[in-house]
């Protein structure tokens, strides 16, 4: 098996980042070989594994600008079985210089290409906005999650970022499918968040995991510290979490 898995929501602070490191850790520590791909220009997900963002190692930059070959770019992790291409602020640039290219929206699908059946799952951590970047990467990828946060506006922008992924199905990647929405951090005490659940619930169904992500402050401490939480703290509520929801994800897969 080899899934190409995109994180992505056009709206930021949702958990998107915390998702991926967390989800390809829990992964790991099930012995799955994972890739992360850090594609989001603020390059949060390399530096919460320890990794540097500002151009002092080859990034996913110079992999879309044939300046550095796939396997040149990877980089291992505290994880055995885990291993990133990290991000740079430099992909900044990249939406732009892309958009003057033919084929734009196939370059991570070509640079991913070479390795793609090296491992179980390769997972993109998408910029939180509809752009270029986030087209290459639902381009090359099997299936979507759509991480939400359980407040007021959770569904604002969704039915846009749908429509994307209908428009992507139609014209680039026939075989894109929503894998599931996930619910991040929720504070089930209060009345608003279980409003929210059932809203996403009504609207998404099944689709939804069980598992809900809560607001915890060691998942929020431990990118600070360079590790995804399952190293940080594995007995907090959200390594628990993120490793309960790994469960589901992998019970999904059969």
């Amino acid at each position: 098996m080899s899934l190409i898995l995109a994180v992505a929501n056009q709206k930021g602070g949702v958990g998107k980042t915390t998702t991926v490191i967390n989800l390809g850790a829990s992964l790991a520590a099930a012995e799955k070989k994972v890739l992360l791909v850090d594609f989001d220009p603020q390059a949060n997900c390399t530096s919460g594994f320890g990794l540097p963002k500002r151009g002092e190692i080859p990034s996913v930059y110079e992999l879309l600008t044939g300046a550095t070959p796939v396997e040149e770019v990877i980089r291992n992790t505290d994880l055995p079985t885990l291993s990133m291409i990290p991000g740079s602020i430099s992909l900044a640039g990249a939406e732009v210089e892309l958009a003057a290219l033919d084929d734009r929206e196939n370059y991570l699908l070509n640079a991913l290409e070479p390795i793609r059946h090296d491992y179980d799952f390769i997972i993109i951590d998408c910029p939180p906005s509809l752009g270029l970047l986030t087209l290459n990467a639902l381009v090359v990828s099997d299936q979507l999650i759509i991480p939400m946060q359980a407040e007021y506006f959770a569904m604002e922008g969704i039915s846009e970022l749908l429509r994307t992924v209908e428009r992507v199905r139609e014209s680039y990647n026939p075989n894109l499918s929503i894998k599931g929405v996930l619910l991040t951090m929720v504070d089930e005490r209060t009345n608003l968040a279980k409003q929210v659940i059932e809203e996403v619930q009504n609207h998404f169904g099944a689709k939804v995991y069980k598992t809900l992500i809560p607001r915890n402050i060691r998942l929020a401490e431990a990118p600070s510290f360079g590790k995804p939480v399952l190293l940080y703290d594995i007995a907090s509520r959200g390594a628990q979490s993120y490793l309960k929801m790994t469960e589901e994800f992998l019970a999904r897969e059969g």
